[in-house]
């Protein structure tokens, strides 16, 4: 099921990649050219933190653009520990990156949230994947510390979790029962069971897919099941490319890849997916 030549033009029609990384060095020599192509195809996209700088760089892709492109701030969980990974930039160049770990500075990342392009929080979360990682109790503690200031502000948290979903529920559930101000906001690259769905749905949390549903079998039954209207679409590029392009780099304009998948498994239109998961993105982040 492909997106026809009348899925153009008009704002029903848009589709809104809510969890991208444009502000990542990958994309550090045609990042405008990739956002440009996603503008081009009538699709927005929400640039995504991950420590200081990436947050700041969300930011300032934002406002180099009138409509269309949004900015979440926050300390992903892996950022709280030095990191060396590679990245493979414009082909076959390869890039060693090396990161020192960050303490979360509550006041900057207000700072950086008071402006007008900023719609979340995030990603902020858990990472129980690797050994080297910081220690779960460093990362529940950051966490807290950043649910705190979404509440403050008022805006919704993006959450990123890996091997720790009974964790960062019963974070959540003790949130609520300590009489917090109820969160809103979305588990990223939704990973776990569909009970663990169900848990999320119950408190409110909308549930984000990406290019993973495209060639992994893992989550039909939470995307066919859960309710419409609390799943978001999103690439959370450069990774998880969606087939027909998996081992390629990955962009915001691949969202529409995810959108035909999710009408597949549900058995309706992707003009309805669009549409609905439009509609929802704008409600939870106000843009």
């Amino acid at each position: 099921m492909m997106l026809d030549s009348r899925f153009r033009g008009n704002d029903t029609e848009v589709l809104i990649d809510t969890h991208a990384h444009i502000n990542f060095n990958v994309y550090k020599n045609d990042g405008d050219e990739v956002v440009r192509r996603a503008l081009a195809e009538n699709t927005w996209l929400i640039n995504v933190g991950a420590e200081r700088d990436t947050s700041r760089r969300a930011i300032e892709y934002a406002r180099q653009y009138e409509a269309g492109v949004f900015a979440a701030i926050g300390l992903h969980p892996g950022s709280l520990a030095a990191q060396e990974y590679e990245e493979k930039i414009d082909g076959d160049e390869i890039v060693k990156i090396k990161t020192e770990a960050q303490e979360f500075d509550c006041e900057y990342y207000k700072t950086l949230a008071q402006d007008d392009k900023v719609v979340a929080i995030g990603e902020v979360g858990l990472d129980y994947h690797y050994s080297n990682g910081a220690r779960p109790e460093l990362q529940r503690e950051v966490l807290l510390e950043q649910l705190g200031l979404a509440e403050k502000l008022n805006k919704p948290v993006m959450l990123h979790c890996r091997d720790a979903h009974e964790d960062l529920l019963k974070i959540l559930e003790m949130w609520n029962l300590v009489g917090n101000k109820p969160l809103r906001g979305v588990v990223h690259s939704f990973s776990g069971r569909w009970s663990q769905a169900e848990k999320y749905l119950a408190m409110g949390f909308h549930l984000g897919f990406n290019g993973i549903i495209t060639f992994a079998r893992d989550y039909d039954r939470v995307v066919r099941e859960a309710p419409l209207s609390r799943l978001l679409l999103e690439t959370d590029c450069p990774y998880l490319t969606p087939a027909p392009f998996r081992g390629k780099r990955n962009e915001p304009s691949y969202v529409k890849y995810v959108a035909e998948k999710v009408a597949e498994l549900r058995g309706i239109s992707v003009e309805e997916v669009a549409e609905v998961t439009t509609k929802n993105a704008k409600k939870l982040f106000r843009i």
